[in-house]
């Protein structure tokens, strides 16, 4: 009798959700077999990825014809990449580790400031925009809101927003007793920002156990479901 690839996917469905479920009575083997399952499925995928979309496209294809028309231009222009990737393998030997200093002081460098630009443009700007529109009477107009709540709505999100950044800021004086303290405005703000951090990462938490919870029914469900074709 041929077995089905649905059976079969359920049952490993099944396996992979009671090891997991296990550690509810603590960590023990199974969870462990799991886990190095699911570490070991991940890291083969990533390879596969950065191999056949990383490496094959953007450095031994283009080198193919470098290497076949001899060309100097061609050769400039894969030079720079090549010699990065050849670096960064080089942190395998451990006299030769020192070379991929090159290759990751770039790449930190560039991720760095990746970083910084989209949280500029994608966090910290957005952000200002947002909460000047809480003030534009055209957009609360078109949102069929008054002009009291306008100013409510704004004035709320305004101050969530410096007494949070407020909260976050470090500078502070030195004492006569060598204890360092923020000036009393931005030590009320930054109390006041604290309320809202609390409530953003509560309603956060909420959405987590939420999400978790949903996931949980799911695969109780996804158990249920399996027993039953045998039954």
């Amino acid at each position: 009798m041929a077995i089905s690839p649905d059976l079969i996917s359920g049952a490993l469905s099944f396996l992979f959700t009671i090891l997991i479920l296990s550690y509810v009575i603590g960590d023990n083997p199974l969870f462990r077999v799991a886990v190095y399952m699911f570490v070991g499925v991940t890291s083969g995928y990533v390879a596969s990825v950065v191999i056949w979309q990383v490496l094959v496209p953007r450095l031994i294809t283009p080198l193919i014809p470098a290497v076949l028309s001899n060309s100097p231009m061609q050769w400039g222009m894969i030079a720079a990449p090549l010699l990065g990737s050849i670096f960064v393998f080089a942190k395998i030997s451990q006299r030769l580790s020192g070379l991929a200093r090159f290759s990751m002081a770039y790449l930190v460098g560039v991720g760095a400031a990746v970083t910084v630009a989209g949280a500029l443009i994608g966090t910290l700007i957005p952000q200002v925009q947002a909460t000047i529109e809480f003030f534009d009477p055209q957009i609360a107009a078109a949102r069929n809101i008054t002009t009291a709540e306008v100013i409510g709505n704004g004035a709320v999100i305004l101050l969530g927003v410096v007494t949070s950044l407020a909260y976050f800021h470090f500078g502070a004086r030195s004492k006569p007793d060598g204890s360092m303290r923020r000036l009393p405005p931005i030590e009320i703000l930054a109390w006041i920002g604290r309320i809202f951090i609390g409530i953003t990462l509560g309603a956060v938490f909420a959405g987590v156990y939420a999400a978790a919870l949903t996931a949980l029914i799911e695969r109780l469900s996804s158990l249920i479901n399996f027993i039953g074709l045998f039954s």
